[in-house]
């Protein structure tokens, strides 16, 4: 069975591979990107006023360092963005030596350490990774990945979660809450079957996991457990991160994309790409600010 929320189109901006979505709660702003157009979304929610910011690179998640700056994840590194002009520094580079990849997937732990997804541009098998960004150094905590996705956290900072969309296989990984880096392998939480693929994800407050279904058309909500809860439907097929927004948390943001869709597909899929506002009476979880060191 499919809920169906009040949902609204919150940008009809069609974006060619929607990600990465998240919200600052101090100055009510979500953020996302549209990595293949190299493009970055800034929406003030109160005022209703979008802008849309050109980045020069391929880039597909942020962590709010403080409230000048952001950590722009981009196809070849880290890099400090001022947020009132725009400017970008790198701050260390990734994978800047491989131009067949470029990154996907992030989200910030508790502590401040950022896990980061490599993949191939082509998707290609294992040309991937899972970085954390800890103390000012990159370090890899997963290699072989093809598609990173649904990199979250619970809310004591215990537990990690990370897919492999390629694999269908949602993994749990013990954590040290303090670090954000692992104390254990990663085990598999659950496999996904039927339509659709394993995308972006974003836990809540009390540690369900709001999963991104590419291909779906929708939002699965799965329990620490990996038990499926329940089912939420977003207006475009390929829908690709979740973020929760709001002043209380309760809203969630879903990007989506076009990506990989011909004339015909597109025409059956008119909002494929738009940015949706879910009315789900969450019980959403801030993002934490990334530490540089």
């Amino acid at each position: 069975m499919m809920d169906q929320v009040p949902t609204s189109v919150l940008s009809d901006d069609l974006c060619h591979l929607g990600e990465g979505p998240t919200y600052d709660l101090t100055t009510d702003t979500a953020w996302w990107f549209d990595i293949r157009e190299e493009r970055l979304f800034e929406a003030q929610l109160g005022r209703g006023s979008i802008r849309v910011h050109a980045l020069g690179r391929m880039a597909s998640a942020l962590g709010r360092i403080d409230a000048e700056r952001q950590l722009i994840v981009a196809e070849d590194g880290l890099y400090i963005r001022k947020i009132a002009d725009g400017a970008m520094t790198l701050l260390c580079p990734l994978e800047a030596d491989n131009p067949a990849t470029r990154s996907n997937d992030a989200r910030v732990h508790p502590s401040g350490t950022f896990w980061i997804g490599t993949m191939g541009r082509q998707a290609e098998a294992g040309a991937g990774a899972i970085y954390a960004f800890h103390r000012g150094k990159i370090s890899t905590l997963f290699p072989g990945i093809s598609i990173p996705n649904s990199i979250c956290f619970s809310p004591d900072g215990a537990t990690g979660y990370f897919a492999d969309t390629a694999r269908a296989v949602l993994y749990a990984v013990p954590l040290n809450p303090a670090t954000g880096l692992p104390r254990g392998e990663p085990e598999v939480l659950l496999r996904h079957t039927g339509i659709g693929g394993l995308d972006g994800s974003v836990c809540d407050a009390d540690g369900k996991i709001w999963n991104a279904c590419w291909g779906a058309g929708c939002i699965n909500v799965y329990s620490p457990q990996g038990e499926r809860l329940r089912s939420l439907s977003v207006p475009a097929k390929q829908a690709s991160c979740p973020a929760f927004v709001g002043p209380d948390l309760s809203r969630l943001v879903v990007t989506s994309a076009w990506q990989d869709m011909d004339a015909a597909a597109r025409a059956g899929d008119a909002q494929a790409g738009c940015t949706f506002l879910l009315e789900v009476s969450a019980r959403g979880r801030a993002e934490p600010d990334v530490k540089l060191a």
